[in-house]
């Protein structure tokens, strides 16, 4: 065995001191959204393993909660949340069973996205349940603002290397790599932005005032009466009008909502329902963050030609 070892091991040695001394373990990020697991890949590269509980097609108010969310939020050393109680409905309990305290709220390990960012539709009056389903906190669709991306990101940045000191460096310039690519992007979607200026949109949900603001769109109504509620006859007839009566050129709605009520409404109008992707991974384009508006401004730009 020893002569063997003796020549065997001259052998092995450069092949044994070409590899890494020891493989860094990943940080363990679980985020709410698909659309914070891309920019937490975009932040962390390599670094990070990021996952989503939330898929891109999926309604972010109805989230089925899963058992294995329950052992991802175990391992997770860092758990992304939109805040603004989107996610009330199914991640308390979960994290209760989780059983990890650095990720639960004001955990070294809880990061609430929302901080920071340009929060819109906050109630000025107390809210009931009579309101629909109205989020006291304000719109949590925020992200929907490339801006507020560019916020989170940085928070991101900063939780991560305060997660991982070492790869702080790495953090930083991946950061500024993500904001290079928003600017580049940005420099893009400012010519759809100047071709739009003030057009008048129907959507669904209240999914995209921040959009809207951002793409200075003007959104006159809603199918829903209220946030949640299904648009009764009576309702889709006022909105029938008004859209006559303000010349309304599109319908934009969301990804996992039926188009029944839309296509009905679209054929009493002569507006387009454009379906867009609110999240990363609604549609297969939607690949990442600035993929995701790249996509609404292509979508969009065909809806609305001439303009």
């Amino acid at each position: 065995m020893r002569n063997a070892l003796r020549l065997v091991l001259p052998l092995l040695l450069p092949l044994l001191l070409s590899q890494p001394a020891h493989a860094a373990r990943k940080l363990k990020v679980v985020t709410s959204l698909a659309d914070l697991a891309s920019l937490a890949e975009s932040v962390g590269g390599d670094r990070v393993e990021a996952t989503s509980l939330a898929k891109g097609y999926q309604d972010p108010h109805f989230v089925e909660p899963k058992p294995s969310f329950i052992l991802k939020l175990h391992e997770a050393d860092l758990l992304v949340v939109a805040g603004l109680e989107l996610e009330i409905g199914y991640l308390p309990p979960l994290l209760d069973q989780a059983r990890n305290e650095a990720i639960r709220p004001n955990g070294r390990g809880y990061l609430d996205a929302s901080v920071g960012c340009d929060v819109l539709d906050k109630p000025a009056v107390q809210v009931t349940r009579a309101m629909g389903d109205v989020h006291p906190y304000g719109n949590p669709h925020y992200w929907l603002d490339p801006g507020n991306g560019r916020v989170i990101a940085r928070a991101l940045a900063a939780r991560l290397s305060l997660l991982d000191p070492e790869g702080k460096a790495t953090y930083d310039k991946n950061l500024a790599a993500f904001e290079a690519r928003l600017t580049e992007a940005e420099a893009r979607w400012a010519k759809a932005i100047a071709a739009w200026a003030g057009t008048k949109i129907v959507t669904y949900h209240s999914s995209w005032p921040n959009f809207a603001k951002y793409f200075k769109l003007d959104v006159v109504g809603f199918l829903e009466p209220k946030p949640g509620i299904p648009p009764s006859p009576q309702h889709k007839l006022e909105l029938i009008n008004l859209m006559l009566g303000k010349k309304v050129p599109v319908i934009v709605m969301e990804v996992y909502f039926d188009r029944k009520d839309p296509d009905f409404i679209a054929a009493k109008t002569g507006a387009k329902v454009v379906v867009l992707s609110p999240s990363v991974g609604g549609d297969p384009a939607a690949k990442d963050y600035v993929a995701l508006f790249d996509l609404a401004v292509a979508t969009l730009s065909k809806a609305l030609p001439g303009r």
